[in-house]
């Protein structure tokens, strides 16, 4: 009996990518042709989120199916993925798919040369982890041999110029990138999975393929290179939603130190305009390359019978609240795009408000190819919701921890049913509510008002805590609560309050 081939798989995904930066989702100041063309052919989701708004631990809960806490053992940006899970590219070698990654995967641990880098299955990988290197093995030098498009640079003319421009990975003032557009990292990381992709078509044209093509951007450092730097006016784009007086009366005392220590609370209105023009510039530049991984399906007959999963690994706050950067449970933070196309077997695009995470992608691909995944996750496989049946799901639950390393007065956890959403922080015990509806931007907390609801929403996240063995966050019949202390603001990290890694 002749097996029959199984779909392709096109896997996009961007790094700390805000659900409302594409125009399908509302946006209207926003370029992204690409991604609006890919919304309107998709089962386009509304209400997905990332299990938790930190870089390792959302791409650990993709790739095994499971929460952080579960499958690595911490919350924080931290942890290595324990035996014994399953993982996406061993799963897909499994189903007899040639796997490649092109980009950003972000595994710990990050191995220098001439260790075996940790792939978790991705047969061929070409890597660019962005901050890790040069934090890691040299504060100084982008150094050969550990990371593929550094190696490029140095071929092309502009190693050592990633940072030329005086940002650091996680700086969020605006600047613009000295490195041409075409051999900006975004586009190298288009360049290298059309490559790969081309030449999987001449050299195993009877084996499936999972590309992986992980775009590092829009991450901060805000650097898009000419003329993406230009290309939107910051004198037409919104100021950020509410400021950090917000977060200062309710307690949540991690922000303000981060808002203190990296000069947030220097940036003018103009500023944060300017990071927001510069976050956008970066965006419309990856839909460019977007839609030259589309357009290849297209050109080679492979548009019909290839899987396209559009996501992201968290968001990005972009000054609202008066902070950037993520560790916290607001919609900027935790809403994420998702899209999935399959022509062959979905025919229907549509939009649909059903609940869903990034630990439902491992299931729901093996799904999809028709070998459904054996192991028992966390994640729902999604094919009743893309097939119009039903939902998986009746609540989202997402979690973090704010500190490095973990600390157990440092976690916050959400659940969400998708028209209201209740926060809880560890430290102080403080509960937030927020009606998404009419409240989209979260600066109503209804909790002291509606304590009521605000109880019902605990006991559900209480429950899913002990019966997902997050015992950390359990205290007996309630969740834990850790006493407050004095603030103890650090200063800035250097008189520019910045950070060159």
């Amino acid at each position: 009996m002749v097996r029959a081939m199984k779909p392709n798989i096109l896997f996009i995904m961007c790094d700390q990518m805000r659900y409302d930066a594409i125009g399908a989702n509302g946006n209207s100041k926003i370029r992204t042709p690409h991604l609006d063309a890919l919304a309107r052919e998709s089962v386009h989701f509304t209400n997905a989120y990332t299990p938790n708004p930190i870089c390792v631990p959302a791409r650990a809960s993709l790739t095994t199916g499971c929460y952080p806490h579960q499958c690595t053992g911490f919350k924080g940006n931290d942890g290595v993925i324990q035996p014994g899970f399953p993982l996406l590219g061993t799963e897909m070698q499994k189903r007899g798919y040639k796997t490649y990654c092109m980009g950003k995967l972000h595994y710990l641990p990050y191995m220098a040369a001439p260790e075996a880098r940790v792939t978790h299955g991705i047969e061929t990988v070409e890597l660019y982890e962005s901050g890790r290197v040069l934090q890691k093995f040299d504060p100084n030098l982008e150094r050969e041999g550990l990371e593929d498009y550094y190696d490029y640079l140095k071929e092309v003319g502009w190693h050592g110029y990633t940072r030329a421009n005086g940002m650091g990975n996680n700086d969020v003032y605006a600047a613009s990138s000295v490195i041409p557009a075409e051999h900006y990292v975004d586009t190298w990381v288009a360049d290298r999975a059309l490559h790969h992709m081309q030449t999987h078509l001449e050299t195993a044209p009877d084996q499936p393929f999972l590309m992986w093509a992980s775009f590092p951007k829009p991450h901060s450092a805000f650097d898009p290179p000419h003329p993406y730097d230009q290309l939107y006016d910051p004198r037409e784009l919104d100021e950020p939603a509410g400021d950090i007086q917000d977060l200062l009366k309710l307690g949540i005392d991690h922000s303000y130190q981060e808002y203190i220590r990296f000069m947030w609370d220097k940036l003018s209105p103009q500023a944060k305009r300017k990071i927001k023009a510069n976050y956008y510039g970066l965006i419309t530049l990856q839909d460019q390359q977007i839609g030259r991984l589309l357009q290849f399906l297209k050109d080679n007959g492979l548009e019909e019978d290839t899987i396209v999963v559009y996501t992201t690994d968290h968001g990005e706050m972009l000054g609202d609240k008066g902070i950037y950067f993520k560790r916290i449970l607001y919609d900027p933070a935790v809403r994420i795009p998702l899209m999935i196309k399959y022509p062959k077997k979905l025919p229907d695009s549509f939009r649909t408000a059903c609940l869903a995470g990034l630990q439902d992608l491992l299931p729901t691909l093996c799904s999809l190819t028709g070998e459904p995944l054996e192991a028992a996750v966390d994640g729902k496989d999604l094919t009743p919701v893309l097939t119009r049946a039903e939902k998986v799901r009746d609540y989202y639950v997402s979690q973090c921890n704010t500190a490095d390393p973990d600390r157990p007065d440092s976690q916050i956890a959400m659940i969400t049913d998708g028209r209201f959403k209740y926060i809880y922080t560890v430290y102080g015990g403080v509960e937030e509510l927020y009606d998404l509806e009419n409240d989209p931007h979260e600066l109503r907390n209804l909790a002291p008002e509606c304590r009521s609801r605000a109880a019902q929403y605990r006991k559900l996240l209480w429950q899913w805590c002990v019966e997902n063995n997050d015992r950390e966050m359990v205290d007996g019949a309630d969740l834990v609560k850790a006493a407050k202390a004095p603030l103890d603001i650090k200063p800035p990290a250097n008189p520019f309050g910045r950070r060159f890694y």
